[in-house]
């Protein structure tokens, strides 16, 4: 039995900068650990839309509501600090 693709969402302010970065990221660790998943880069006034497909939203930026998807706040990616603990959260949301 092949386990359900899970879907990513990969959200900033633009949809542009800081998600392609952190996207690229996401995409490495999800492949590095087998994770069957796709990963969406969007702006963050688009994850309405994709809301009830996704399993998880990566995210930059502040957000304005609450998702009925798990959120992991992305800007250690950004940072370079302690960006192992993003790894461990992203992975933990996908199991």
């Amino acid at each position: 039995m092949v386990d359900r693709q899970k879907i990513v969402l990969v959200a900033c302010g633009t949809g542009i900068a800081t998600s392609t970065v952190v996207g690229q990221k996401v995409e490495t660790l999800l492949a590095a650990n087998h994770v069957n998943a796709k990963v969406i880069q969007c702006k963050i006034t688009e994850v309405g839309s994709y809301e009830d497909q996704a399993d998880l939203l990566v995210t930059t930026t502040i957000l304005s509501r609450a998702y009925k998807i798990p959120v992991v706040k992305a800007v250690n990616y950004l940072t370079n600090i302690n960006p192992g603990k993003i790894d461990q959260e992203i992975l933990a949301a996908l199991k």
